[in-house]
């Protein structure tokens, strides 16, 4: 992300990355030490995006936005409330009622996390993007503050008795995506 980012050009189409973790834990630029509770098996990696401290893991969409913000006349907040409302309308097509909150960027059923997010601007460019719980071990999220807020639960589409697979998940995030883009 870090390479297509800094050599693309004014004309470099953007794209969509969609993929699964190993386990991993990431921690945000201005990411706190102090938000990982406990040491695991799982790793910790420092990464260049906005945001502290989450987890990824299979069973978790992850969807990447490299996208000329810029030729999208488009600011970062904007590019937040795109990645939120596309969560929120995907899991809307599978009657789970999602909101996203102004004091905590992500996306929260019953005021659970179920999507987070985070972004890095570069020359105007995104990269980065967001994390969808579907169907996972939510027990590493016990070792952290999910995003930096002690207490925080985290859910998943499965916690809602809808069972897809992973990448099926990516298919209506991604249209909410593109939709939202092309508007």
């Amino acid at each position: 992300m870090q390479q297509f980012t800094a050599e693309r050009s004014a004309d470099t189409a953007d794209e969509i990355w969609i993929t699964e973790h190993p386990p991993v834990f990431t921690l945000g630029l201005n990411g706190k030490h102090e938000h990982m509770l406990r040491t695991s098996a799982i790793p910790l990696v420092e990464t260049d995006r906005g945001g502290q401290v989450t987890y990824h893991g299979p069973g978790q969409l992850v969807v990447y936005l490299l996208a000329d913000l810029r030729r999208l006349s488009m600011g970062p907040r904007q590019a937040v409330t795109l990645l939120e409302s596309a969560m929120i309308a995907a899991l809307r097509q599978f009657g789970v009622a999602a909101v996203a909150r102004s004091d905590a960027p992500g996306v929260y059923v019953d005021g659970k996390k179920i999507g987070a997010l985070g972004l890095r601007i570069k020359r105007g460019c995104s990269y980065h993007g967001l994390s969808l719980n579907n169907d996972m071990d939510l027990s590493p999220f016990r070792n952290i503050n999910p995003c930096g807020h002690a207490g925080l639960e985290v859910t998943q589409l499965a916690d809602f008795g809808v069972k897809i697979r992973t990448h099926e998940l990516a298919v209506p995030v991604v249209h909410h995506i593109i939709k939202a883009i092309e508007s």
